[in-house]
């Protein structure tokens, strides 16, 4: 029996990108739904050249499902003209500036443990990522206006509330796997503390409230089981050494933790923290997580310096060789990841939920400014996106969630209209800065980092 195979064009904005760019193109191979067109666009042509025979050579592989013919193309309008399906997976500057926006902040006593969508790593990497994402939304306006368009870039809500302010009628939304995490830490907990195998993290069903990295689950249940009790109880007794099931130790990576201050979070907030705890903190008052390394060791989670990104570059860009050459191929098998899923529902192939950012328009979130990009659950299907009603987040969060909200229009409008006042106001009014750092300070740190990414920022 033949499977039907649905044909479109997708346009790939970063298609030269080695980390991203392979895990779409995996996902896609193992969908036999679906065949078409992928058009790879980047500033780096060779990357996305290289990308472009690395897709092709996924048809060789006898377990690829799907037909995708992966082109690369050197101009926007070439990408996006015809295109149903445009993905965004860019880094905007390189990572001398993500260097600047990680470490600079440090001779002042701030750190960070990711820098690239809260504090000031993330404002200052906005204002490198706010003027690229005008010119990609003119773009969709003017070549492919009635194309989904899906966000993989950070800082995230600042990406989709530029695509949105900069083209009204756009269709698009951003993704983040960071609930995935958590569900699977909840998978993981409640089968082993009720003695149930293979409860897989779709078996969930959460209720995800918040924005980008500081999202939040007010309701967890598997069939008729709540799972807040079960929580609750494994964190009181697990709260000193932390989550125990992690095959990585949170020592040995950057990107593990124990999800102590997950487990914190809850203990003083009474639901589920929903990000992992790189992120998280940086959300949170300076003092409370982020202090200083000590304080992060204390935690069980680590600061990712910039050198260890470089260092993984270069290891990608070998095995980009490696794979382009043949030496080496991609290993198909499930990423994980949704994007194809959501892609295959909006060609009326499935019906799917998940975790989405969108404008706040349908007051999914009703106590949060309309205007703001939040991440809720939302409905997939057939041409369509319907943001689930998340229901009000509680106060206290609230409080907590606010002044990155706020923060997040001062920085729009900050690139917008290259009014640095509105930088220094808004590094004033991060958590993770305000009370540890004077005016002065503030101004002479917002100075050095703008002149650390000058090339990519005339602010």
């Amino acid at each position: 029996m033949t499977t039907y195979q649905k044909s479109i064009s997708i346009a790939y904005i970063g298609g030269g990108s080695r980390g991203w760019a392979w895990t779409f193109m995996t996902d896609l191979a193992l969908e036999p739904s679906l065949k078409g067109t992928v058009r790879l666009y980047d500033i780096d042509h060779e990357a996305s050249r290289k990308n472009e025979k690395i897709g092709n050579d996924l048809k060789n592989d006898e377990r690829c499902l799907s037909d995708f013919n992966y082109v690369s193309v050197d101009s926007l309008k070439e990408a996006l003209t015809g295109a149903d399906f445009v993905v965004i997976s860019i880094l905007p500057g390189t990572f001398d500036e993500m260097e600047v926006d990680v470490h600079v902040p440090e001779k002042y006593g701030i750190y960070q443990s990711v820098g690239d969508t809260a504090g000031p790593g993330g404002y200052i990497r906005a204002l490198r990522t706010i003027p690229m994402f005008v010119e990609i939304a003119e773009a969709i306006k003017q070549y492919s206006p009635n194309a989904w368009v899906i966000n993989y870039t950070n800082p995230m809500s600042l990406c989709v509330k530029t695509l949105y302010e900069t083209f009204p009628g756009i269709k698009a939304f951003g993704c983040c796997h960071e609930v995935f995490n958590t569900q699977e830490v909840l998978a993981s907990i409640i089968s082993n503390e009720l003695s149930i195998p293979d409860i897989k993290r779709t078996d969930l069903y959460t209720n995800v409230i918040g924005i980008n990295h500081f999202t939040w689950f007010t309701s967890a249940s598997y069939r008729d089981i709540d799972i807040f009790p079960i929580y609750r109880r494994y964190v009181e007794e697990h709260f000193e050494e932390g989550y125990e099931f992690t095959s990585d130790n949170w020592m040995n990576s950057y990107f593990s933790c124990a999800h102590r201050v997950k487990f914190d979070l809850f203990r003083k907030y009474n639901n589920i923290a929903a990000a992992g705890d790189r992120h998280l903190a940086e959300f949170m008052p300076g003092d409370s997580y982020l202090k200083n390394p000590e304080t992060v060791e204390s935690w069980k989670f680590t600061l990712t310096p910039v050198s260890y990104r470089k260092d993984d570059l270069q290891k990608r860009l070998a095995r980009s060789a490696r794979l382009y050459s043949g030496e080496e191929h991609i290993d198909l098998k499930s990423t994980g990841e949704e994007g194809v899923q959501l892609i295959k529902a909006l060609c009326g192939l499935a019906n799917r939920v998940s975790n989405v950012n969108l404008p706040n328009y349908a007051l999914q979130i009703p106590n949060l400014p309309k205007d703001a990009v939040v991440e809720t659950n939302a409905l997939f299907c057939f041409d369509n996106v319907t943001p689930v009603f998340a229901g009000e987040m509680p106060e206290d969060i609230k409080k907590l969630t606010m002044p990155h909200i706020e923060n997040h229009t001062r920085i729009y409008k900050a690139a917008i209209n290259r009014d640095r006042n509105l930088v220094y106001e808004a590094f004033e009014n991060d958590p993770n800065i305000n009370g540890r750092m004077n005016k002065e300070e503030i101004r002479s740190l917002v100075d050095e980092m703008i002149a650390g990414t000058s090339k990519y920022c005339d602010l």
